[in-house]
C-alpha cells in the first residue's frame, strides 16, 4: 500500500490486495479503514462514490450489501439533505440566494424547535465566514478580496440578526458605497 500516491490509487490497491471480484460491505469497510488510516477520517468518501470508482475499474458490486451500508450511514446524518448545496458564496447574487435558503432553513428549525439543526446551521455559517476571510481558501480564491470581505460582512449580519438581514441587505445593495464597489465592476 506504500505505492499508492493518492486516495484513488489506495482504494484500487486495497481492492486488488483483497483479491476479490465483487465488492460488498466487508470489502468496502476494509477500503474505508485503509483510507482513514492513511489520509484521515475526512478523506473517506461516501459508500456510493467508492463503489462507483471500483465498478469503473471492473469490480462487480453486491448492490444489496452496499445499499444497506449506504442507508445505515445516512441514518447517522439526518441533516445532510437539508445542508446539501445550501452554501454558494462564489459571487454576490449566489451568496444572497444562499442566505435566503439559510434563513428559510433557520425558520424551519426554529418552528420545529430543532436546536441541533439551528446549532449546526450557525456553525456552518461561521465556518463559511471564516473561509471567506481566509487567504488559503482554494474554492474562494478567484473572488476579489473586496467581494470576500463583503460576503463575510453579510454572514456577520445574518449571524447576529437573521430576522433583519433581508431588510438590511436591501438597504446595503441600494447604498452608494455598494454601487461604487460592486455595480461598476464584473464582481457581481
Amino acid at each position: 500500500m506504500e505505492t499508492a500516491r493518492n486516495k484513488t490509487d489506495l482504494i484500487i490497491d486495497v481492492w486488488e490486495r483483497l483479491d476479490c471480484e465483487s465488492i460488498g460491505r466487508p470489502e468496502l469497510e476494509a477500503i474505508e479503514t485503509a483510507v482513514r488510516d492513511r489520509f484521515g477520517p475526512q478523506a473517506v468518501d461516501p459508500v456510493m462514490v467508492i463503489a462507483r470508482l471500483l465498478a469503473d475499474e471492473g469490480a462487480e458490486l453486491r448492490h444489496a450489501e452496499l445499499m444497506d451500508l449506504h442507508i445505515d450511514r445516512d441514518e447517522d446524518r439526518p441533516y445532510d439533505a437539508a445542508f446539501r448545496d445550501l452554501f454558494d458564496f462564489t459571487g454576490l447574487e449566489s451568496s444572497r440566494s444562499s442566505l435566503r435558503r439559510m434563513e428559510n432553513l433557520r425558520k424551519k428549525f426554529t418552528e420545529r424547535k430543532d436546536r441541533d439543526g439551528l446549532r449546526l446551521l450557525r456553525q456552518l455559517a461561521i465556518e463559511e465566514k471564516d473561509e471567506l476571510l481566509g487567504a488559503e481558501s482554494s474554492r474562494l480564491r478567484p473572488l476579489p478580496v473586496s467581494v470576500r470581505k463583503e460576503l463575510a460582512e453579510w454572514l456577520t449580519i445574518w449571524l447576529g440578526s437573521p430576522e433583519v438581514f433581508e431588510h438590511w441587505i436591501e438597504m446595503r445593495q441600494a447604498s452608494a458605497d455598494y454601487a461604487a464597489k460592486f455595480l461598476t465592476t464584473k464582481e457581481s
